[in-house]
């Protein structure tokens, strides 16, 4: 992710940045790495420096690496001679006292068999989690105790994710403050049991978790049915027993708490947790340059760009296709010790055979063994982020809330002074490092802990949740122990507003446990506000969501426009909370709001079907964006995200702009005349692989998917678009063709098939060239010993020599391949035939196929400069002669009446309709062209994900970015002007890992010698004179100071709202104008002819700008004019002129 710019710029990390490996011999091991057990043979996990750290977390790819547990297994068997246990811990049991049978319950859990999990439900999800782990999660009974805001974000995310089941527990009854954060209350539900109420609503979440309610005492006998159990909103007393009784019986204990704008999260996952695969990140591979003969023996490799190889100190690799020192292909795991980014050290090679060339390096995953304490013990020594100042107050303040609620029989109240100095004189007691207390924020916690903030409880819900996923599946590291968060930022600047006891007094609102927190005239602020939220998918449901919790324009004068194109999907469902089963088809965008306004019925939200581009600009233009306080992003198109912050820019509004892949997720906070735009931030253009690359050098099974999907489009979309054109557009054989374009459109029409068999034997042919001839050419170009120079093989790393493929009808892959590519083919010519299995053998063995030719006078390039090269001179004759052929044919096809029938159907590629053979017919492409160049092949899920660029998503990751773009919108709504007030932050639940940093100031965008100006400013200017006529564009010259009979001046005056304003911007220069354009459009320009200069001055700004004759025209309300100067630099860009026109 591409959001962090400068790790200096963290504020705070709540979480030990990325733990290391465990389970490993302490010989492999290197000081200050590990700490070993007395037996040596397992390894307890300690946190890295954090130096290397940040360098970790740059990569994003976590701490180390899933592996077969089988290695990790035998090899802890040989160094304790002991027996791995086949038990898996049942409900109630006590824990093992040996680590050996924490790792052996792991490996069983994996073998057994779990049931089928509904892909077409969990289809992003499972990319996520896998499938292994997703079946864990069905075995997997969960107690979420306490269901206001928190427990219920907590009970939702897991129901979503698909665990075996969920108790919700709670002894009170609904409270008015309860319904700031809680979405399944309503106003008729205040007095009754919040679990009884909130019960039915989770239950309709996924029909296969059942949902139970409970409102009893929690009793060892009750708690010992559930493997993990979750407390909120709960007693210290009542944590401590709980916990006590989970720690003994070996059941994942998790306890997370929200007290207005801090949270704590704590796990206790008992003595021996086996973590089974740490890591989300795909292993990291490199090729292989050198291995020397020694002790140890050092590797020298590169990525496939020429890159440093990015391994970490520490990791478990192995390796594949090495020449000469073949005793390390399909080696058991080594451990490298790093010595530079392109060296790494890997163990003892000196009796292996010497290195000749090839090889790849591949990092293997493997399991960790973690140990936790019981919160007993955890709440005197917590372990949290490098004890901070910050985290330790928290800590302090949290123990000290239990003992004043223990003390008074309720929390402070809020803005009490009294209360907030008896909340820091128990902090005081509780620890004899007073240095380390931070009284000013243990005050300011006090005046907000009896506040219930929906964002809060997003965030915090999505964390707490992904803990009890990883509790339940082994999957990613655990948090280890106490996380600690706050966003008392939010609150009101010093000197601006002023919050007392009387403002944030409860009123009989549902919004009391947010007016606790900002007073009632902030909830009123909210309520007037007019928001644009664009997209209507997981981010966005859970943002409309918070919305209406808050009462975001849930008052006179507010709106919230939400817009999406799309139709509800079945797989939405296992992420997006405001949809259900019986909404499947429906537009996204209704649906959430009409689920939105059943929350919080006061909520004035508009939906709309309309995706928001240059084509929309008429329905979101001048009048509509002018009238909004700001705009919140849920895309998933880096251009479309790019596009709406360009209006953001035009309009000057705040964006909240949020996205996720995985568990991994950002939300950038964007405000005018203060931080960098969205753009600044990414790199818009997808990294693209080198086509020469594709055609012919792959190395990795995502080059050869890629491939395969570009041949589908190929082979069954573009011929059939091609053809259908053809028939229709006589100009068609006009266009900019190549020869080899028209010679494709006449084999489409030569090769229109009369049966089955005629398919099949297309398919057949078609699969010789490809992984045979194909490759036959390529080696003919390029034998396996050719060289690019002497002594430098030309089939070295990256590059993987290929072979060709014997068609074998005993196949499976070659038969797939052979099956779905008929029946595509069939199904583009609209040829109604059956899928004959024993029929496609039949005519394959009784095929012919023609014997290789080689190619004569075929230069393959080898490079992207090579393939971007002029082709040869065009055969003009040839393609006239070929222009002529096919313009006779479509003559005689449309006389003789054969014009629909040789009509074709284009085949779009659609990844979510299972039984399309879609998928079916790219794996099988993608793999035998694998099987080409050694590279190991896709399954049939992971061909999904690339061929169709699906982005994982889970639930709890949504929510948890759709809670901290909220904290956000809290600031914008206060109006702060503090750069530093304001927060980026990027997680990553699978480390787990939140970083919050300050935004960067925008940069200079416009320039004129050296003064320069930020994308923000432009030149403002009235387009209407003294007497509300519209300004000519002479009257417009002059309002900008402009002068001079034949030549204007500009005289550039540019003003800042922001009080620390550069004094440059004040200046004020004379420019001679030269050329005045709106868009691409010239209005003036100096070279004109003084009698064309004089009469465009003369016209009116809207004669100038109009729109087409006898056309449809919306006339802007904002006109943007670009100025050029005659004194301009090359690297001079001036400000825009913004003109406002009359409305009507």
């Amino acid at each position: 992710m591409p959001y962090l710019h400068n790790p200096a710029s963290l504020l705070f990390l709540h979480q030990p940045l990325p733990w290391r490996h465990s389970g490993i011999p302490a010989a492999h091991l290197r000081p200050g790495r590990a700490q070993v057990s007395p037996s040596g043979a397992l390894v307890r996990v300690t946190p890295l420096p954090v130096a290397q750290a940040v360098c970790a977390f740059k990569r994003l790819r976590g701490g180390s690496c899933f592996s077969t547990c089988r290695f990790l297994l035998s090899f802890l068997c040989c160094f304790s001679g002991a027996c791995v246990g086949t038990g898996w811990l049942g409900l109630g049991t006590a824990a093992p006292t040996s680590p050996m049978s924490a790792l052996g319950r792991s490996s069983m859990r994996r073998s057994n068999s779990l049931g089928e999990i509904d892909e077409g439900l969990y289809s992003r999800q499972l990319y996520v989690l896998g499938h292994e782990a997703m079946q864990r999660l069905a075995k997997t009974a969960v107690l979420v105790s306490g269901m206001k805001g928190l427990g219920v974000e907590i009970a939702k995310n897991i129901i979503l994710a698909g665990v075996k089941s969920v108790t919700v527990h709670d002894l009170g009854n609904a409270q008015w403050s309860d319904l700031s954060s809680q979405f399944f209350l309503s106003e008729s539900d205040v007095g009754r049991n919040r679990a009884v109420a909130s019960q039915q609503h989770l239950a309709e979440l996924n029909s296969y978790v059942p949902v139970t309610a409970y409102t009893r005492e929690l009793s060892e006998s009750f708690l010992a049915a559930f493997q993990v159990v979750v407390l909120s909103n709960s007693p210290l007393e009542e944590q401590l027993r709980v916990s006590d009784i989970c720690h003994a019986r070996s059941i994942r204990f998790i306890l997370a708490d929200t007290k207005g704008l801090a949270g704590q999260l704590f796990c206790d996952f008992g003595e021996n947790f086996v973590v089974d695969e740490p890591s989300e990140a795909e292993p990291v591979c490199a090729y292989v340059q050198h291995i020397s003969q020694g002790t140890p023996g050092v590797v020298t490799c590169r990525d496939g760009q020429g890159h440093g190889h990015g391994f970490a100190d520490g990791d478990f690799v192995t390796f594949s296709d090495v020449e000469g020192m073949s005793q390390l292909n399909g080696c058991k795991p080594r451990a490298i010790h790093v010595l530079d980014e392109f060296m790494l050290e890997i163990g003892d090679t000196a009796f292996f055979a010497p290195y000749q060339h090839g090889g790849v390096i591949t990092q293997v995953k493997v399991p960790q063994l973690h140990s936790y304490e019981p919160l007993s013990a955890a709440l005197a020594k917590p372990k949290i982020k490098a004890m901070d100042d910050r985290g330790c107050s928290l800590h302090l303040a949290f123990r000290a809330l239990h003992a004043f609620a223990a003390e008074m029989g309720q929390l402070p109240r809020p803005r009490a002074q009294a209360d907030a100095e008896r909340l820091l004189e128990l902090a005081r007691g509780l620890t004899a490092h007073q240095e380390l207390l931070d009284e000013g924020l243990v005050r300011t916690f006090a005046h907000v802990s009896a506040g219930e903030l929906s964002p809060m409880a997003a965030l915090l819900g999505g964390l707490a949740a992904q803990e009890v996923l990883k509790a339940a599946s082994g999957k990613f590291l655990p948090l280890e122990q106490w996380l600690y968060f706050d966003a008392l930022e939010c609150l009101p600047k010093q000197g601006t507003t002023l919050l007392t006891e009387e403002s944030c007094a409860p009123r009989g609102s549902r919004y009391d446990g947010q007016i606790a927190v900002f007073g009632a005239d902030f909830q009123e602020r909210l309520g007037r506000q007019k928001y644009f939220v664009v997209g209507a998918g997981a981010i966005g449901c859970e943002l409309l969501k918070n919305f209406a919790m808050i009462g975001l324009a849930a008052g006179k004068g507010g709106s919230i426009t939400v817009t999406d194109m799309d139709t509800i999907e079945r797989s939405n469902l296992s992420r997006q909370l405001l949809f259900r089963p019986r909404d499947v088809g429906k537009l996204k965008s209704e649906t959430a709001a009409a689920a939105v306004r059943r929350m919080n019925p006061m909520t004035r939200v508009t939906a709309q079907p309309h995706h928001v581009g240059p084509d929309t600009e008429t329905l979101y233009g001048d009048d509509f964006f002018t009238a909004l306080d700001g705009v919140a992003n849920a895309l998933d198109s880096m251009q479309a995200r790019a596009y709406v912050d360009g209006r953001c820019i035009r309009y000057l509004k705040p964006l909240l702009d949020s996205g996720t892949e995985g568990t991994k997720g950002h939300v950038q906070v964007i405000v005018p005349y203060l931080t960098q735009p969205f753009g600044s931030y990414v790199d818009l253009t997808e990294s693209a692989v080198p086509l020469c690359t594709l055609r012919h050098f792959p190395s990795t099974i995502e080059h050869t998917l890629q491939w395969a999907r570009d041949e589908f489009d190929g082979l069954f979309k573009v011929p059939a678009e091609n053809v259908n054109k053809y028939l229709e557009d006589p100009a068609f054989l006009e266009g900019q063709w190549t020869t080899q374009d028209l010679e494709g459109l006449r084999s489409s029409l030569q090769e229109k098939p009369r049966s089955w068999q005629d398919c099949v034997c297309w398919a057949r042919q078609h699969w010789e060239s490809l992984y045979r001839h194909a490759i036959l050419n390529l080696l003919h170009a390029f034998p396996p010993s050719h060289e690019t120079s002497p002594g430098v093989p030309f089939w070295a790393a990256p590059k993987r020599c290929p072979r060709p493929l014997e068609f074998d009808c005993d196949n499976s892959t070659h038969m797939e391949y052979i099956m779905t590519a008929a029946s595509l083919f069939a199904q583009m010519h609209r040829l109604q035939v059956p899928r004959d299995w024993a029929a496609a053998r039949e005519t394959l063995r009784a095929m012919a196929v023609p014997p290789f030719q080689p190619e004569v006078g075929v230069r393959i390039p080898v490079t992207e400069e090579e393939m971007e090269e002029a082709p040869a001179g065009v055969d003009e004759e040839q393609l006239a002669a070929l222009r002529q052929e096919l313009a006779e044919r479509r003559w005689a096809l449309l006389e003789g009446g054969c014009g629909s029938t040789h009509r074709m159907e284009p085949i779009h590629f659609e990844k979510d309709d299972d039984s399309n053979s879609h998928v079916d017919f790219i794996m099988a492409a993608s793999n035998l062209r694998a099987a080409n160049y050694g590279i190991a092949p896709a399954d049939w899920h992971k061909s999904k994900r690339v061929a169709g660029r699906i982005v994982p998503a889970i639930a709890t990751t949504t929510a948890a970015v759709a809670g901290l773009a909220c904290l956000e919108l809290y600031k914008l709504v206060w109006g702060h002007q503090d750069l530093g007030s304001y927060r980026n932050s990027f997680l990553q639940l699978a480390e787990p890992l939140l970083t919050r940093f300050q935004p960067l100031t925008p940069p200079a965008t416009y320039k004129y010698g050296q003064e320069t100006w930020s994308c923000w400013h432009r030149v403002e200017v009235p387009g209407i004179g003294a007497h509300g006529e519209e300004l000519s564009l002479q009257e417009l010259l002059d309002q900008l100071q402009l002068m001079g009979s034949e030549r204007p001046v500009l005289g550039l005056a540019l003003t800042c709202p922001i009080p620390d304003a550069p004094p440059a911007l004040q200046g004020v220069h004379g420019l001679p104008v030269r050329t005045v354009l709106c868009g691409v459009t010239i209005l003036y320009a100096s070279f004109w002819a003084k009698q064309k200069r004089e009469a465009q001055l003369a016209r009116r700004l809207m004669q100038l700008v109009g729109g087409p004759p006898g056309g449809a025209w919306q006339p802007p309300r904002i006109l943007v004019l670009d100025l050029v100067c005659e004194d301009q630099q090359d690297d001079d860009v001036l400000p825009p002129v913004h003109v406002r026109l009359p409305c009507g």
